[in-house]
């Protein structure tokens, strides 16, 4: 009985194994979300530029704007606007929620404002220069540290490594 139970799923852990080291190879992007000012959030009190320029953002990742809904916007405008504050034209999208999330969909540069008088020209306001996966963007500045959640990607890389090589010492004394 218990020999017939062995073989009926020795039959599929092999292909189970394959598919989970096939997997485990795939070099598959992560986006990213980053929420905008890190702890600080979006607020009148943090230096967007400097903020901007930590990170490499890439197609796919999601800017997140958190702040106190009514006590300021998010508006994603040309870069005419951008640099006048002006939002009277060139506004592309406006989000006022409090919590709005926007996906990086094109690679593009793109310039973010909050309308509230005052605070765009106070500061409230950076660009990104977005690009392909696996290109680093071109902001003159520092060298970017890594997001916050970069210790998951490294302990998800380091896991997915331990399973490729377990899954690989069964197969080798499986079939050798």
């Amino acid at each position: 009985m218990e020999d017939k139970n062995i073989s009926r799923y020795g039959s599929i852990f092999p292909i189970i194994i394959i598919v989970i080291c096939l997997l485990s190879l795939l070099k598959v992007a992560k986006s990213e979300v980053y929420t905008v000012g890190d702890e600080d959030e979006w607020n009148s009190e943090t230096d967007y530029a400097s903020w901007s320029q930590k990170y490499n953002f890439s197609l796919g990742d999601v800017l997140e704007f958190k702040y106190t809904k009514g006590q300021h916007n998010a508006l994603e405008v040309t870069e005419a606007t951008y640099r006048s504050c002006d939002t009277s034209s060139g506004v592309i999208a406006k989000y006022e929620s409090g919590d709005d999330r926007v996906e990086l969909n094109e690679s593009k540069k793109y310039w973010f404002v909050c309308d509230v008088d005052g605070h765009c020209l106070g500061g409230m306001r950076f660009g990104i220069d977005v690009k392909a996966v696996n290109t680093s963007i071109t902001n003159l500045g520092p060298t970017p540290s890594p997001p916050a959640n970069s210790a998951n990607n490294y302990a998800f890389e380091r896991w997915s490594l331990s399973l490729y090589l377990f899954a690989s010492g069964i197969l080798l004394n499986m079939f050798c």
